[in-house]
């Protein structure tokens, strides 16, 4: 059977990697350590995704400008204290395995920044599976298509033969904005419900889910 699609993107935070409760608690960490509001686990949770800059501006609307700095290094502070152990999330190792030994261009369009996405890859062996990246730092952020587009161009592959895999409304809009399919995971930073209001291919719940949707339909 033919494929469906030629390039397979994925975020990683929330999606391949299971580090929703490291990011959103180094938020909250950073906020207390500089006295400023903690957002709640919602608004923690729902910047994942976005770049670093705007991601807290987003978490802390109150945030000083002069202050902002001092909240990224905090941030970083906490969240590198961790993330050397943060575990990918079951199945994810063997799934997108599997799609690179099938022969599927392979990418990665994150939040991160291109430093933390390289340690984040090696750290859990993950390096070797993807074909090009692209990171907050890179280019515009999501839901920017320009992470889509840039990775469409450099692997030579058109929009209908694209497919995006993500955990965050940031992902589904980002697909849309490029004109390109979209699979949500549940097992991430947003609801499903607020994924599926953007309307997704499909829901997955996990990697063995997503695994058996791509030998369905990709």
């Amino acid at each position: 059977m033919s494929k469906r699609y030629d390039l397979i993107v994925f975020d990683w935070d929330g999606t391949v990697m299971d580090s929703t409760a490291v990011i959103s608690g180094s938020i909250q960490a950073a906020c207390r350590d500089l006295g400023l509001t903690v957002p709640d686990d919602e608004t923690a949770r729902h910047v994942i995704g976005l770049g670093l800059e705007q991601a807290l501006r987003y978490a802390v609307p109150d945030l000083p400008v002069a202050m902002y700095p001092d909240l990224v290094a905090r941030y970083r502070h906490h969240f590198l204290a961790q993330d050397e152990n943060i575990p990918l999330f079951e199945g994810a190792r063997e799934t997108i395995a599997e799609l690179h030994d099938a022969g599927y261009r392979l990418g990665v369009a994150t939040g991160k920044s291109n430093a933390g996405l390289s340690r984040a890859m090696e750290s859990s062996g993950m390096k070797g599976f993807f074909h090009a990246t692209r990171t907050a730092d890179q280019t515009l952020s999501k839901p920017d298509p320009a992470m889509l587009l840039e990775l469409m161009d450099e692997l030579g592959v058109s929009n209908g033969r694209t497919l995006m895999v993500g955990d965050t409304t940031h992902d589904m809009q980002m697909a849309q904005n490029a004109k390109v399919d979209v699979v949500a995971v549940g097992h991430g930073a947003h609801p499903p419900g607020q994924l599926l209001e953007l309307n997704p291919l499909a829901l997955v719940e996990d990697f063995a889910e997503l695994r058996a949707w791509f030998r369905a339909n990709a």
